[in-house]
C-alpha cells in the first residue's frame, strides 16, 4: 500500500474515532451508558469495515462487485449496530421501566453511520451529519421537554373543565 493510500486510510478512520468521541462526550456529560469510548468504537468498526471493502485487491477492475459487496457491508453493519441498538433499549431502568435508553441507541446507530461514511471518504455528510447530531442532541431536549410541558397543562385544563374538549359540558342540548 502506497503512502499516500496509508494516510488516507489513516485519515478515515482518524475522523470516524473523532466523530465517535465528539458525540461520546455530549453522552458521557449526561451519564448515559454509551460514551466516548464505545462510540468511537462503534465508529471506528464501522469505517474500518467500509474501508476494508475499498482495499481488495480481487475488485479491482470489477466495481459493480464491490459495489455489491459494499452495499452488503453497509447493511451488515447497521443492522448488527441495530441489535445493539435494542440491548441498550430493552433492559430494566431504576424507575421500572423496561424500554428506555432509546436517544442512546440511536445514538450508537448514527455513530455507526457516520463511522461508513468516513470509511467512504464522504466529507460533506459528514459534516453535515455531526452538526444535525449535535443540534438534535443539544437543542431538541429542552424543546421536547418545554412541548412535553404544554400538552400535559393542556390535558389537565381539559380534565378541569370536565369535558375532553376543555370547554364545560353544554347542558342546553337534550340528551
Amino acid at each position: 500500500m502506497p503512502t499516500e493510500l496509508y494516510l488516507d486510510v489513516c485519515m478515515r478512520l482518524g475522523m470516524a474515532v473523532l466523530c465517535g468521541l465528539l458525540i461520546g462526550i455530549n453522552r458521557d456529560s449526561k451519564e448515559k451508558p454509551a460514551g466516548m469510548r464505545t462510540l468511537a468504537m462503534v465508529s471506528l468498526g464501522a469505517a474500518l469495515a467500509a474501508v476494508s471493502v475499498g482495499n481488495i485487491a480481487a475488485f479491482v477492475g470489477h466495481p459493480d462487485a464491490q459495489s455489491r459487496v459494499l452495499q452488503g457491508v453497509i447493511q451488515g453493519v447497521l443492522a448488527g449496530i441495530g441489535f445493539i441498538g435494542a440491548g441498550a433499549i430493552l433492559r430494566p431502568s431504576k424507575r421500572g421501566e423496561i424500554v428506555h435508553g432509546v436517544t442512546t441507541a440511536s445514538t450508537v446507530w448514527v455513530s455507526a453511520a457516520l463511522g461508513i461514511a468516513c470509511g467512504l471518504g464522504d466529507w460533506p455528510v459528514v459534516i453535515v451529519s455531526l452538526v444535525l447530531v449535535f443540534l438534535v442532541l443539544i437543542v431538541a431536549k429542552p424543546i421536547e421537554r418545554r412541548w412535553l410541558d404544554y400538552l400535559r397543562e393542556r390535558e389537565e385544563a381539559q380534565e378541569a373543565a370536565g369535558s375532553p374538549g376543555g370547554e364545560p359540558p353544554d347542558h342546553s342540548k337534550p340528551g
